[in-house]
Parts: structure tokens; C-alpha cells; sequence
């Protein structure tokens, strides 16, 4: 398990896979916000879920985040994705379940994602792509080092309109492992 100050991050259980999809998918607004693909209905079943356990693979890198406060109780998801070996780099995503939000675990989530992606993967950019009124991600974002590199315009159909992006950038030399 990688540890952070709040959280920890470590490989998704079979046991994670129903709490993420009941707390995360299901909740249609959230899901919406939180990823580019359109929401579809989904059986309770593991096997079909989004956050099913698969194999590892090269392209993305799956976490279940645990708050190390509350006995290692499942927070919610991280990963790495989009993750590109030749130029090294890969985007950050997280989505904490409801009763984790409000309490600073994403800035942490975020710092211990850098450790991941510069320290273990040696990653030279990571980048965050968010939409423009996710202020929660934006604020830990900033707190980690990133940097506001641009905005998309009406880049992302959500929920019946189309809305803003911001893309943010952290380089792997002005990453610091206090930062936030």
C-alpha cells in the first residue's frame, strides 16, 4: 500500500468493487461529472462493473483509496490513466465516495498519486483534466504544485450542456514531496 498523511492507496479488492459502484456509479450526477463516457445502467453484478478487478495493464493504474483514520475504510477510487511510456506522462483521476468529501483526503490522494506516477513510475508530466466548476479538485491540484495550463472550451457534454475544461500540469522537477 502506497501511504500518504490521511490515505492510502492499494489495489482493488473484489470486496471494493460493489461499495464503488453503488457510492460512485450509481450516483448518476456524480458519474456524470466525473468521467468523459456516457452514464448506462449497469447490473449489480461484479462482473459488469466499471470497477471490476482486472489485470494489470500498461496504460492505467487502479487504486482503491482507504482512510487511514477510520481503520483503512474504503474512501473511494484513484488512478493513473491515459498513462504514455514513451513520453511519461499520464492524467490523475479520483472520485472519493460522498461521505468522504469536505475533509482534505483529495489533496493527499493527489500528493500520494505524485509519489506513484514521478517517484515509482518516473513519470515526467502528470496532468489533471477537470471540469471548470470542480473546485475540490482544482483547489488540491494547486496545493500538490500543479499548474493551470489552459481551459477547453465547451469541451465536455455534462448533463445536457456542454461545459469548460481546465487541464493542469505538474512536471516532474518542480514536484516536491511536502507539497499541499
Amino acid at each position: 500500500m502506497l501511504r500518504g498523511a490521511k490515505v492510502g492507496l492499494r489495489a482493488r479488492r473484489d470486496s471494493d468493487v460493489m461499495t464503488l459502484q453503488a457510492g460512485l456509479y450509481d450516483d448518476v450526477a456524480t458519474r456524470v461529472r466525473a468521467d468523459s463516457r456516457p452514464w448506462r445502467p449497469v447490473p449489480p453484478n461484479p462482473d459488469a462493473s466499471p470497477y471490476r478487478v482486472s489485470e494489470p495493464s500498461d496504460d492505467v493504474a487502479v487504486f482503491s483509496v482507504v482512510d487511514l483514520d477510520q481503520g483503512e475504510a474504503l474512501a473511494g477510487e484513484a488512478l493513473l490513466w491515459g498513462i504514455d511510456l514513451h513520453n511519461r506522462s499520464a492524467h490523475v483521476g479520483i472520485s472519493l465516495l460522498p461521505q468522504f468529501r469536505g475533509r482534505a483526503l483529495g489533496t493527499d490522494v493527489v500528493r500520494v498519486l505524485c509519489h506513484y506516477g514521478f517517484g515509482l513510475r518516473g513519470m515526467n508530466r502528470l496532468q489533471v483534466d477537470t471540469l471548470a466548476d470542480n473546485h475540490a479538485m482544482l483547489r488540491a491540484a494547486r496545493r500538490v504544485g500543479f499548474t493551470r495550463e489552459g481551459v477547453l472550451r465547451r469541451a465536455a457534454w455534462v448533463d445536457g450542456a456542454f461545459v469548460d475544461e481546465v487541464v493542469l500540469g505538474l512536471l516532474a522537477q518542480e514536484w516536491t514531496r511536502d507539497a499541499g
